[in-house]
């Protein structure tokens, strides 16, 4: 082969060669990433107002500031865990001593709060798959949210289970219904059975473990101790005076503004998935919801590993912790906390 033939050779190659890188090169940026954008995360399935109005049953006929604090608070799982856990081995802490301790811990503002509730905190750590559907429904539904805490009330009200009482105090701002403690510095939370509570039965939430002190058997609502608010309501930032309801805006207040929840566990939910989120890495405190919590002088629960986070959520919390009864009932009612006292 001549030289003239074996460069026309050379160059077919070359040719061949380039003509393939460019093709190559094409599909890719400067950065050498594929130009094929990823799939953008499924949003946020929409509950129905039947699937909120069950996720909002057990707090409905809160008091309005405490009802913040809840749906705050939900948004902040890891910290709603740590935090019952932390009050549960420090049961030696009262008054101011104990908000001085509480004050210096990293969670949430809300959670703080709820500290002073311990039967709340309690209970939404117990049932923590529906803390965290709560919280999901909060960040995502928020005006939906509202809506079924006063079609709840309003359903309650029908059924003459809520009136003004020496405990609390009901009134109406056209059809909004307003629930404050009757004393500014003392809290009464209403022990119920949200299930029966409002009339008409509802399907119970799945795995709901009924705590004493929030859970009440029977149609009637149960008052046991108050809760003197005391260096809680507004010798710290994050105490009950500081926390309302403007139901008219549709949002939970804090400080005289709109509270914005900042949870990485809830409001990127639609990350989960990339950022593997799991039982075993919960937060940032790595609670393992397959074992056994010993808390001071609290019997140890078992989390039912590999349950989904309630019945609509996309995403497993592990929180799903038994019940009583495939309606999710107890035969008991009243209990630690302030339970068990002055029913209607």
């Amino acid at each position: 082969m001549n030289v003239k033939m074996c460069k026309r050779v050379l160059t077919l190659v070359l040719s061949g060669l380039l003509g393939l890188f460019s093709a190559q090169a094409d599909s890719y940026g400067f950065t050498g990433q594929s130009n094929e954008q990823a799939p953008a995360p499924a949003s946020a399935p929409r509950l129905s107002p039947q699937e909120i109005q069950q996720l909002v049953a057990p707090i409905a006929l809160y008091p309005d500031a405490l009802v913040a604090q809840v749906l705050a608070a939900s948004t902040y799982p890891a910290d709603i865990v740590e935090a019952d856990r932390w009050v549960q081995s420090h049961s030696n802490l009262k008054g101011e001593e104990l908000a001085k301790e509480v004050d210096k811990q990293p969670w949430d503002p809300s959670v703080k709060a709820l500290t002073q509730f311990p039967s709340v905190l309690e209970n939404m750590d117990k049932n923590l798959s529906w803390t965290s559907s709560l919280g999901d429904a909060y960040a995502n539904q928020q005006q939906d949210v509202t809506d079924a805490v006063q079609a709840m009330r309003q359903e309650a009200r029908k059924a003459g289970k809520l009136n003004s009482n020496e405990q609390e105090k009901v009134t109406t701002d056209g059809s909004t219904i307003v629930i404050e403690p009757a004393n500014p510095e003392v809290v009464y939370v209403p022990a119920y059975d949200p299930w029966l509570v409002y009339g008409a039965p509802i399907v119970a939430y799945p795995g709901w473990y009924p705590v004493p002190g929030i859970f009440f058997a029977g149609p009637a609502i149960s008052f046991g101790f108050g809760f003197g608010v005391g260096f809680f309501g507004g010798g710290f930032g994050w105490g009950w005076h500081h926390w309302g309801y403007d139901w008219h805006g549709r949002s939970v207040i804090y400080n005289h503004n709109t509270y914005i929840s900042h949870s990485r566990t809830i409001i990127n939910r639609n990350n989960f998935s990339r950022n593997n989120f799991n039982h075993g890495n919960f937060g940032h405190s790595n609670f393992s919801y397959g074992n056994t919590f010993h808390g001071s002088g609290r019997s140890s629960f078992h989390a039912q590993p590999g349950t989904r986070s309630g019945a609509f959520s996309g995403f497993d919390h592990g929180g799903n912790t038994r019940g009583f009864s495939s309606r999710g009932r107890s035969s008991f009612g009243g209990g630690s906390h302030g339970g068990g006292g002055r029913h209607r």
